[in-house]
């Protein structure tokens, strides 16, 4: 297919010419194929997108209805590319008619689209997923041409993902000749993504284009002046330098991986900013009013700097952005290319970015990130099977728009990838569960939803479920606060669920200055009383990032490459020759355990690098198995590096602390009777209808969904424990909230490659390690102060011959 007359003299008139992989998506459109776009950043992928179906509906004038779907993952960059899309479209001078469907749609205008849609729909998975609930739904997909996904790799391994696919299967039923289209800047296997795109998971038609390299990112890493600190995860250090970076450029995005970072660096640039430059702050706890007014200043060029986080990893494109700081340590290659992908926002120009290290390790990740982004290498992803929640409201979906044969609507839900390998009989398991509740309960009319009719046949058994269905449908679930309360009924502030969901009673932890032990978690409610022994659970630091496989196999590659150690810091080079000549240095592969005293305790520190989460995990469970032996643990302490548990005897055999059967006996056993389970099973029972979230005009507040759910889970484990949900919520806090993947793989390497130090004293890797137990006995207002003595008493013990 060639472009029509007006889309070419659209691109000379700005003194463009079409790139050769938007030419591509052309002809895939041609061919009839679907198409996979891999372009990096600035380089026109969404236009490219879009080309084909500007192109058709330039050739057909006639053709009155919904032409293509754009597929988002943000409701705001729905709205972005409405903005960017209405402009070529007007100055070509098109009777296009591009509209944007999300949660913030006015319902008069949901209305009309589904009568007189759009020619162009920008949407999300969720709001996609309701319009398909719908009986109209048929009429209104059955001349769809096109889907268009946008950031792909935001949506496949993931719920969203689950349901989205699912959705594609729905509209390849309702139109057989639609053509899928997945964009995306951060793939590193693109094969798997095309079988994730396919029907079926038929790769080959699926046509993978390859966006022209762009220039090469200008990367540096900023070091203190003096030395890389031995701890901490701010780079406070560089405050003044960024002042002096915001002053050179245009507009900066300094990007933090948590909420608390972005609102302490923040607060750290005003307290240094001098020059009164107009800085701004965007992350998902402020309101949509809030995050709208930012965005609204940056389009309008008012802001010299925005502090940020994941919430514009994927968003908002400023062309006037010229430079990227990442504070801390990037954790994934992908993740640091979408976000120096933020900077000049052109192929033909270097992004320029910085990385500001918090510590030594960090520096060793940010220098991996480094020569990840050198080399164009990205994180891996592992695909894994859709989730049954999921699952169970889209079928409830399709129930809702019309009767659906149960042998026809397998066949179609095996057509998207996550579910190809769904058995029939589980597939009717789903059914049951969506049809009665399950066995335990069948007998209550608010959970018989679907009635059968003999002959393989479902439909919904009444229509006001429907209209529940529409109230309630959605997969993301906001995680609730905890209440920390003594019995009294005193409070002492809130922790976010995740930290608290792996609790027991008899766990000990620090918040608020204070040591305070778990009595029992009520609903929404931590109830504690002051702990009788030292905590064992330092305080939570708030939503950690995953550190990718990828970047820690590169770190671990590091700490044996002598001959690369040279273009290191020095400190940095100094603090590895140490930890070499007195103690060891893992190869690859190898799990490095370090035993020594100090100061009246007994130490075990190990280095797997399998990040934050899996360390946490493996805490808990050493813990436990060290109680059950005698070895009277006091507490532990992770990073995304290192592991370290203190006690008072002496641990002589760590290798026996770490087999692989703890995932058989201590992990089953933890997870069973911790609040993880419930937590899980919550989000599931909400994601598959199970319980409600809303009535029209009243929404359940979080206590009240959390009542429900507990009283369920607690009926379902008493009479059905083989019940569905309760699978999936298991299968839900073994991979997601615990990386147990991660946390086998190192249990299975501890076995056998265990490398066993045991030291006189605390050796140079576990100084930054010991220096966060420090941080937990610190009071507030002198934690800075006080952290750093420790450091260098500690490190002054460790580097000494």
């Amino acid at each position: 297919m060639t472009l029509p007359t007006i889309i070419n003299d659209w691109f000379a008139s700005r003194s463009w010419a079409p790139r050769r992989h938007q030419l591509d998506m052309v002809d895939a459109a041609a061919e009839g194929r679907h198409a996979l776009l891999v372009a990096a950043t600035g380089a026109g992928k969404t236009l490219s997108g879009f080309l084909p179906t500007l192109a058709e509906l330039i050739a057909d004038t006639d053709f009155d209805g919904l032409h293509t779907l754009y597929i988002s993952p943000l409701k705001a960059l729905a709205v972005d590319v409405r903005r960017n899309l209405l402009m070529p479209v007007e100055e070509m001078g098109l009777p296009i008619r591009i509209e944007t469907r999300t949660g913030d749609t006015p319902s008069e205008r949901k209305a009309r689209q589904r009568v007189r849609p759009p020619h162009i729909l920008l949407t999300t998975p969720e709001s996609l997923s309701l319009l398909l609930s719908h009986e109209d739904s048929l009429l209104l997909f059955a001349g769809l041409k096109r889907v268009i996904i946008d950031e792909v790799h935001a949506f496949a391994n993931s719920k969203r993902g689950d349901l989205l696919s699912l959705s594609l299967a729905r509209l390849q039923k309702l139109s057989p000749q639609m053509q899928r289209v997945g964009l995306s800047a951060t793939i590193s296997d693109p094969d798997a993504y095309r079988a994730w795109l396919a029907p079926y998971g038929e790769i080959d038609a699926v046509r993978l284009v390859e966006g022209e390299p762009a220039a090469d990112p200008d990367l540096q890493i900023l070091l203190p002046e003096g030395r890389v600190p031995w701890s901490g995860h701010s780079g406070q250090y560089a405050v003044p330098r960024l002042i002096e970076e915001i002053g050179r450029n245009r507009t900066t995005l300094i990007f933090c991986n948590t909420r608390f970072l972005a609102e302490f660096i923040f607060q750290k640039l005003w307290d240094a900013n001098d020059p009164k430059y107009p800085i701004g702050i965007h992350h998902g706890s402020l309101s949509v009013e809030a995050r709208r007014k930012v965005e609204g200043a940056m389009a309008a060029g008012e802001l010299k700097a925005l502090v940020c986080t994941a919430s514009l990893d994927l968003g908002v494109d400023w062309g006037d952005v010229d430079c990227v700081i990442q504070m801390g340590a990037p954790k994934g290659s992908s993740r640091l290319l979408q976000r120096i992908g933020r900077s000049n926002h052109r192929l033909d120009v270097p992004s320029k970015a910085l990385l500001v290290p918090g510590n030594r390790f960090e520096y060793l990740e940010a220098q991996a990130a480094f020569d990840a982004v050198e080399e164009d290498v990205r994180d891996g992803e592992v695909f894994r099977p859709g989730g049954y929640d999921v699952l169970a409201q889209h079928v409830m979906a399709r129930a809702c728009a019309v009767p659906f044969n149960e042998a026809e609507l397998l066949d179609e839900v095996r057509s998207a990838m996550p579910y190809s390998g769904l058995d029939a009989a589980t597939f009717g398991r789903v059914i049951e569960f969506v049809a009665t509740g399950g066995y335990a309960l069948k007998a209550y009319d608010k959970f018989r939803k679907l009635v059968p009719d003999g002959k393989g046949n479902w439909r919904l058994s009444h229509p006001k479920f429907a209209a529940q269905h529409r109230f309630n449908a959605g997969i993301i679930v906001d995680a609730p606060m905890l209440d920390v309360r003594f019995k009294n009924g005193r409070s002492l502030g809130r922790v976010e669920e995740y930290f608290a969901a792996p609790l027991r009673p008899g766990d000990s932890f620090i918040f608020a200055g204070m040591a305070l032990e778990v009595e029992a978690i009520r609903d929404l409610d931590l109830i504690v009383r002051a702990a009788k022994k030292a905590a064992q659970i330092p305080s939570y630091m708030g939503a950690r990032m995953p550190l990718t496989t990828h970047l820690a196999s590169r770190v671990r590659a590091f700490l044996t490459d002598r001959a690369g150690w040279a273009r290191f810091p020095d400190d940095v080079r100094e603090w590895l020759e140490m930890q070499d000549w007195r103690s060891a240095l893992p190869e690859p592969g190898q799990l490095l355990a370090e035993t020594f005293p100090h100061e009246d305790r007994y130490y075990l520190v190990v280095y797997p690098f399998e990040g934050w989460n899996a360390h946490q995990s493996l805490g808990m469970l050493v813990t436990k198995r060290m109680e059950m032996r005698g070895l009277k643990p006091m507490g532990f302490v992770a990073s995304d590096y290192a592991l370290g548990v203190w006690s008072l005897e002496e641990v002589t055999d760590p290798a026996s602390l770490f087999s692989s059967d703890i995932l058989e006996e201590e992990f089953v056993d933890w997870v069973e009777n911790s609040y993880l389970l419930k937590r899980a099973f919550r989000e599931v029972a909400i994601i598959s209808g199970l319980v409600e979230r809303q009535h029209p005009g009243k929404r359940k507040s979080g206590k009240q969904v959390t009542f429900s759910t507990d009283l369920i889970y607690d009926v379902l484990r008493k009479y059905e424990p083989g019940h569905l949900l309760l699978e999936a919520a298991w299968h839900d806090a073994r991979a997601r909230l615990t990386d147990v993947g991660r946390l086998g793989d190192l249990l299975d390497r501890a076995e056998d490659t265990m490398l066993h130090i045991r030291l006189d004293r605390v050796s140079p890797m576990a100084v930054p390690l010991m220096v966060m137990i420090g941080r937990e006995s610190v009071a507030q207002g002198s934690v800075d102060d006080a952290l750093l003595v420790e450091a260098e008493s500690l490190a002054g013990i460790a580097m000494t011959p």
